[in-house]
């Protein structure tokens, strides 16, 4: 379902053999055997052109010279040409040049495309952020250049045309050939061109493009033609054109109508995401970095790597599938490889990275071998950067208590025999902790009216999607009704966050039967970073009618008669005894005794005796069990409308020789009331909280200044961390950097500087992290505001 840089490879032109300066490179073996004789007959014959040689520039123009011809530069053609034809992205028009013809013809000197990061085009297409000085322009809208000509533009007589290519078969009718002329005027939502203003030989052209065209790169040239003849311009990489989604432009299917949340959503390149679980939510900063140089061309890479088709780069809603494929790496050589087993033997521990750029790069740099390692935060994180680089709106979002459904039931089940005790071979179905995705934001037209908006699309290698590791975009209006027949895998985005949760008692012939049903459990607290600020926003009623409500129990029934055990649906049922597990404020820290109280209340007028049984593992975040260190039974008498509460304490000597990633644990409670057989059953994972690196700042922060930070940590455990792990990294204040630290001692603090020169201006964030096999999920940040030069010397 959801499967994982050195700069993109320039889109280069035809290369001219400057040993013969008069003929460009043709095919080899087209006309070469022909070349040498036309160049001594050239020798014999400077007379006038002639008819012959005319005929001759039609029929076979890589055999015709004319004397005095040395300009290898310029391409002119006085002949037809077939607009509609394939040249491929790197075909160049034929080369003709020279004498009395060459005065006259109107012929392009040199391109402006006025690309600076703080001039008008950047800044209006709000690209002035990417720190590169390639021409990044968004679709739909307008655009500036200036073309300077060989002599003044007469608009009685000439005419000019621009030239636009992209993908390796570029194609008129696919959109990837695109021809834009000059009109008087200027029409919305098509490529078009207009003279806006001339001085002497320049001319200043305004350009539409199309709010549906192909992003990506595009080369460009430019075609004149006047009474005496034709002439394109040769391509020049410098001037090839970077498109991009618009959320700025209506017609653009990603357009979005709050300047807020295009600020958040597009252009914010710091952001937060969250872990724990659903009663201790954790959150760390990540950078998503996406308009850090490189960036951008590493994105197009993951798109040329896909094998996609070009032509179909201008449907966000094919982006996002082909993205979600890449960003993982089963099936594709995709960014990352996941890795779930503690075992991060020759790349890094998924909780070491704090950000998507140093991953993208390394990719790319590596020419697509995939980074390890990583866990669905990380996946999550770089498709944000992805996304978010290419123009598409996007969010990291995390859901606790995410179902993982593996057979399609839309049901999370749970096995148990005879004695109640968990069937660890059947039990496939998991709840993670915490599982987090992404939303993107795009028109949905391959959909019904109403299916627009927010669509949930996760990179994580989970389950396949039509024989790919992949998820989405599914509709979170469709998810939140249980329309679940729509595409794209709204069944498993369905399950993640309102499956009901059923117990099977296995019995003495083998077969199954429904004991419980367990409902309000799955996707809790669904979050993300609040538009505006660090805080965080709870979005679980875009994803789910409210728990319990009408609304949410026709979605779950809706839903499940799509599924694999459409008869499993259990509707409501009264029950006399009800099991709750409370933990107070934020809950147990690493390194001391956790305490959980388990309240059981008795709402019916006479008494009731419950058997009980506990069962604590030590479980990945996943949901998937390691070990189970601790089991309990004890009978509990409930008087009559009233409730009981038992204490139960783990002590730190029970699980810290079992602790792995996460600190993850997870209780199961089962019983049996005596006088009604009704069957309780629970589930209440928690975490050990982990504690914080403490960073300061010392030295003034100013572009160019030399500053460090300190970074100090205290051990909670009694025991030795070996092979401590720093990392740190902050956008615009140093490159991502690993230290090996080495061992710490139990309950011991040390202390770490690291030195570093700012090189942007504004708040910016410093993050660090620790990694080691004990020890996870440690992470800190501190604020920065740095100075800019003048600032500074001020």
């Amino acid at each position: 379902m959801a499967t994982e840089g050195s700069t993109m490879p320039a889109l280069t032109g035809s290369v001219r053999d400057k040993s013969v300066r008069k003929f460009p490179t043709v095919t080899p073996g087209s006309c070469d055997n022909k070349k040498e004789n036309h160049e001594e007959a050239e020798e014999s014959n400077n007379s006038k052109e002639n008819a012959c040689q005319r005929w001759l520039l039609k029929a076979c123009w890589c055999c015709y010279t004319r004397p005095k011809d040395n300009d290898i530069t310029d391409t002119v053609v006085t002949g037809t040409d077939d607009v509609d034809k394939d040249d491929g992205i790197n075909g160049e028009k034929p080369s003709t040049n020279g004498g009395e013809l060459d005065a006259a013809l109107l012929k392009v000197q040199s391109i402006d495309l006025m690309k600076s990061k703080s001039g008008l085009n950047r800044i209006e297409h709000h690209t002035n952020l990417y720190e590169s000085d390639n021409f990044i322009i968004r679709r739909g809208q307008t655009f500036q250049m200036w073309i300077t000509l060989s002599r003044p533009f007469d608009p009685n007589t000439d005419t000019l045309r621009l030239e636009l290519k992209t993908g390796s078969v570029p194609i008129v009718s696919k959109g990837t050939h695109v021809f834009v002329p000059l009109v008087e005027e200027l029409k919305d939502g098509r490529w078009e061109a207009a003279v806006v203003e001339q001085d002497d030989r320049r001319i200043k052209l305004s350009v539409n493009s199309s709010p549906t065209a192909i992003i990506g790169r595009y080369q460009l040239i430019v075609e004149t033609n006047c009474a005496n003849g034709k002439h394109v311009s040769t391509h020049d990489p410098a001037n090839d054109i970077y498109m991009l989604f618009n959320p700025w432009c209506e017609d653009d299917s990603v357009f979005m109508d709050s300047e807020d949340e295009r600020q958040e959503y597009v252009l914010n390149d710091v952001g937060r995401i969250y872990y724990g679980t659903a009663d201790q939510i954790g959150a760390r900063t990540w950078d998503y970095g996406q308009f850090t140089d490189g960036i951008l061309a590493a994105c197009l890479f993951l798109l040329e790597k896909s094998l996609s088709p070009t032509h179909g780069f201008g449907d966000p809603v094919n982006v996002v599938q082909i993205m979600s494929a890449m960003i993982n790496s089963p099936d594709d050589f995709g960014v990352l490889e996941g890795n779930w087993s503690e075992d991060y033997t020759g790349g890094n521990s998924p909780t070491v990275w704090s950000g998507s750029v140093e991953i993208l790069l390394e990719y790319q740099k590596n020419n697509g071998l995939p980074v390890k390692y990583g866990q669905c935060w990380v996946f999550a994180g770089i498709t944000t950067t992805v996304l978010r680089c290419l123009g598409i709106p996007c969010r990291t979002v995390t859901n606790f208590k995410s179902a993982h459904d593996t057979d399609v039931s839309l049901t999370t089940d749970v096995y148990v025999d005879e004695d109640l005790d968990l069937i660890k071979n059947l039990n496939t179905d998991s709840i993670w902790n915490f599982h987090v995705w992404n939303d993107c934001w795009m028109a949905r037209p391959d959909l019904p009216p109403g299916y627009g908006g927010w669509q949930a699309v996760d990179a994580t290698p989970q389950e396949t999607s039509q024989g790919t590791y992949r998820c989405g975009p599914a509709s979170l209006a469709a998810v939140r009704n249980g329309h679940v027949y729509l595409k794209h895998d709204c069944p498993f985005v369905f399950a993640e966050v309102n499956s009901d949760k059923i117990y099977w008692q296995r019995n003495v012939d083998g077969t199954f039967n429904q004991i419980y049903s367990e409902k309000h459990v799955v996707g809790l607290n669904i979050s993300t970073k609040a538009v505006g600020s660090d805080e965080r926003s709870d979005i679980t009623h875009l994803y789910k009618h409210p728990e319990g409500s009408e609304q949410e129990r026709i979605a779950v029934e809706t839903a499940c008669r799509y599924g694999s055990k459409a008869d499993a649906f259990s509707s409501l049922t009264t029950q006399d005894v009800l099991i709750k597990v409370i933990m107070d404020g934020a809950g147990p820290k690493m390194g001391e005794d956790a305490k959980l109280t388990i309240k059981l209340r008795n709402s019916s007028s006479a008494q009731r005796n419950v058997s009980l049984h506990g069962q604590l593992a030590v479980m990945y975040y996943t949901g998937v069990h390691k070990a189970t260190v601790r089991k309990d039974k004890t009978d509990v008498q409930i008087l009559p409308n009233m409730e009981t509460s038992l204490d139960w304490i783990l002590e730190c000597e029970t699980y810290k020789d079992h602790l792995i990633e996460q600190a993850a644990m997870l209780l199961t409670l089962t019983g049996k009331v005596q006088e009604t057989g009704q069957i309780l059953a629970t589930q209440f994972s928690f975490r050990l909280r982990t504690p914080d690196l403490i960073l300061k700042p010392i030295g003034k922060a100013a572009v160019g200044n030399k500053m460090a930070v300190e970074i100090s940590f205290t051990n909670p455990l009694p025991q030795v961390l070996k092979a401590v792990i720093f990392h740190v990294e902050g956008l615009g204040l140093l490159p991502a950097r690993t230290i090996n630290y080495g061992d710490i001692g139990s309950h011991a603090t040390v202390t770490l500087t690291q030195h570093f020169v700012p090189t942007l201006p504004g708040t910016r964030k410093l993050l660090a992290s620790l990694d080691c096999k004990k020890l996870t999920q440690v992470h800190g940040v501190c604020d920065i505001t740095v100075e800019d030069k003048g600032s500074a010397a001020l």
